[in-house]
């Protein structure tokens, strides 16, 4: 049970989030293997990807690897938005996300991201640029407004959908709740109302059950997984196929859990250089470490001890073996 975006349709309706410093090449390429039905570059600066800038160049690939490949672009005024949109498009790109939904100071301090909420007639504008720009379907993501005062979703969706935009992606909080609280998926429902295009519903959506309540509530036609993708990017693909049966992947047991923690740190390394790659793996190596405690497959004193052996050293040949250690350990414990 796919979703059509123009001519494009995915293979499931749950989608793995864009999200800054995660969803790089390799992590993208692991999700997508493992059955999420879109994955999403991280945010790419429409600016400094037009100057080529290379870390942005950088967040920009994987039209070799991935399929349908989708890269999302964030800016502030409509002719680098335009002019990113072709760069991004001779990169490859099938489908364009513009984001509309980034809480980071950093990035709403410089008018872009969730700020545009806050000024609809710029942000249809930036929105106009982009499609008139894209040969390829331009996707919108948004949250439900700046604050509780401005719950404007509805009515930035409605003029998104008049000027082009394929789809939309409401994350259920407002930018001033950052990730606290919990999501308001009957918010998403007023936007459901506003438009007919097919709408994403974000926000803490953890666990199939969680994804089942997500659609009942919102009126969504599929998911997106954020955060609780962390550790394990196959878990989009887990969700989907509660949902949907036949559409993505059973979860996978530890053995296989292993491979692919291995298999993500070996295309971090090559993404990244062996060095700065190093540093990137550690984050997901502690997030691994966090499931597997969460799963009570690890105590507290040997998740500590875990990340003392594998986030403190540079030999990254000790890292990929212990991270098969790591697994041996919680299979020993799961046997148990």
């Amino acid at each position: 049970m796919g979703i059509k975006i123009g001519p494009i349709e995915t293979r499931n309706r749950v989608f793995l989030a864009p999200m800054s410093g995660v969803t790089d090449e390799p992590f993208r390429m692991t999700a997508h293997e493992h059955g999420a039905g879109l994955v999403v570059s991280e945010m790419v600066a429409s600016e400094e990807l037009v100057n080529a800038r290379p870390d942005m160049l950088r967040r920009a690939l994987g039209a070799e690897s991935l399929s349908p490949f989708v890269v999302q672009l964030a800016g502030r005024e409509p002719r680098w938005m335009a002019e990113g949109a072709r760069v991004a498009q001779d990169m490859g790109a099938d489908i364009i996300d513009i984001n509309m939904g980034c809480p980071a100071r950093e990035v709403t301090g410089g008018l872009s991201g969730s700020a545009l909420m806050r000024d609809l007639d710029h942000a249809e504008k930036l929105i106009e640029a982009t499609v008139g720009a894209a040969s390829v379907p331009v996707t919108l993501k948004m949250r439900l407004g700046w604050d509780h005062g401005s719950l404007n979703a509805p009515e930035l969706a409605r003029r998104a959908e008049a000027a082009g935009i394929a789809l939309v992606t409401v994350h259920g909080r407002t930018r001033c709740q950052f990730y606290g609280g919990k999501a308001d998926w009957a918010a998403i429902a007023r936007v459901r109302e506003a438009v007919s295009i097919p709408l994403i519903a974000n926000g803490d959506g953890n666990s199939v059950s969680d994804a089942r309540e997500m659609l009942a509530i919102s009126g969504a036609d599929g998911v997106m997984i954020g955060r609780g993708a962390y550790g394990r990017p196959w878990w989009p693909g887990v969700i989907a196929e509660g949902l949907d049966p036949g559409s993505g992947i059973a979860e996978p047991s530890l053995r296989e859990e292993a491979d692919i923690a291995a298999t993500h740190h070996d295309r971090v390394l090559s993404h990244h250089g062996h060095h700065h790659g190093n540093r990137i793996a550690r984050k997901h190596i502690g997030w691994t470490i966090a499931r597997l405690v969460e799963r009570h497959l690890i105590g507290a004193e040997a998740a500590a001890a875990w990340r003392a052996t594998l986030l403190r050293t540079d030999d990254n040949d000790a890292v990929r073996q212990g991270l098969r250690e790591l697994y041996l350990a919680a299979q020993d414990k799961a046997a148990a």
